[in-house]
């Protein structure tokens, strides 16, 4: 690999190369989570009903889904590297957007700008850190998504007490975007070349949907599908299904969060030592059998531990899913997470309604059993994710 010039005091092009990866996961989850928790601001400074602010909210996950397959094909003639300095400073400019809208229309473009921008940088920083895994030869993808958890955490640590500080939502998030960008050029110095990366004269742009891709694909749509079923359910299971009050059941997403961090945190440790396909096929029978056995025994601190065991269940299957995507043969790595990342992304976006829809017809407690069929499915699918391993 060429030497790349840094501003980080490395001699080693590598190892600086992933220091700055682990940035750009980092301030992805800071920006993300600096958002989120203004939401509720900026549904009360534009006077939205829930459904209002559910067909905004819409927009951002269109937006994402719009640009991941063309980012893929953008990474694919241009390399990584390019792509995650455009879409990093898209991200920042993007973050202002939400609180510079007047009403409904615009608040759904400006998030649609948003989600586009932030799926561009969600495929090519994962491209980026692809390229690096390789260049280390062993297991690190689960440590990027850790950095991202983390900074989510960060993000909405630091958004809850500027919040409760009385910060404007436009003040808060052009402060979060200065530094983000700020942080990002610093970088964007160290990331790998673009020739790293970029598909050979052609090869294709856009990936079709080959068997191991598809099983890849299948993967990531149910621990994804999952994951939004956690973010978006676990409150309103805990307060209304168990009783538990509102302050109880704030609880219930911060263990799955802190589990799913701590869990990426080591995973790649465990991936070295037994294996992506034993890994994942272990984190899925945990979060299934952990969250079902939670949901039968219908105990607030038993609907924790269910809730933590999915959390460090699920931590290392969707990184696994992304590596195993990246070192596909027959195409660059862009494309290829692209269309990962496209079909989780969906299952993600799936999950909560179809939750909903089953939820009206045999409770909440009943329907949160899908999430424990998809994670056993997931335990005969394991085998995927050795796609590519030399």
């Amino acid at each position: 690999m060429a030497p790349v010039r840094s501003m980080i005091p490395i001699r080693d092009p590598l190892q600086a190369a992933r220091l700055a990866v682990l940035a750009v996961f980092f301030l992805n989850g800071v920006a993300l989570a600096s958002w989120v928790v203004r939401i509720p601001a900026v549904q009360r400074e534009l006077s939205l009903g829930e459904g209002a602010l559910g067909l905004a909210l819409l927009g951002m996950a269109l937006g994402a889904l719009v640009s991941m397959p063309l980012t893929g094909a953008l990474t694919s003639r241009l390399g990584s590297r390019p792509v995650v300095g455009g879409a990093a400073l898209a991200l920042a400019l993007a973050l202002v957007l939400p609180a510079l809208a007047p009403g409904l229309p615009s608040l759904a473009a400006a998030l649609f700008v948003l989600g586009a921008s932030n799926g561009a940088l969600d495929v090519s920083m994962n491209s980026q850190a692809v390229a690096v895994e390789k260049g280390y030869g062993r297991p690190i993808m689960a440590s990027f998504h850790a950095a991202f958890s983390f900074g989510g955490l960060a993000g909405a640590t630091a958004g809850g007490v500027v919040a409760a500080a009385g910060v404007g939502v436009l003040a808060h998030l052009s402060a979060v975007a200065g530094l983000a960008l700020a942080a990002a050029l610093v970088a964007y110095r160290a990331l790998v070349p673009a020739s790293a990366d970029a598909g050979e004269d052609g090869a294709p742009a856009f990936a079709r949907p080959n068997r191991a891709l598809l099983g890849l694909g299948i993967i990531s749509f149910c621990v994804l599908l999952g994951e939004g079923a956690m973010a978006d359910w676990s409150a309103v299971y805990l307060d209304g299904t168990l009783g538990t009050g509102p302050g109880f059941a704030a609880a219930g997403y911060a263990a799955f969060s802190l589990a799913m961090a701590l869990g990426r945190l080591f995973g790649d440790r465990f991936t070295a030592r037994f294996g992506a396909v034993r890994v994942v096929r272990l984190g899925a029978a945990v979060a299934a059998t952990g969250l079902g056995a939670a949901l039968a025994a219908g105990h607030p601190y038993a609907a924790l531990a269910g809730f933590a065991c999915a959390g460090i269940g699920f931590s290392i299957i969707f990184p696994a899913a992304l590596s195993a995507a990246g070192r596909t043969k027959e195409m660059a790595a862009g494309p290829a997470l692209a269309a990962v990342a496209t079909t989780g992304y969906t299952g993600f976006l799936a999950g909560p309604p179809i939750i909903g829809f089953i939820a009206e017809l045999v409770g909440l407690g009943g329907a949160l059993y899908v999430v424990v069929v998809l994670s056993a499915a997931i335990v005969f699918l394991a085998g995927a994710v050795g796609t590519g391993k030399g």
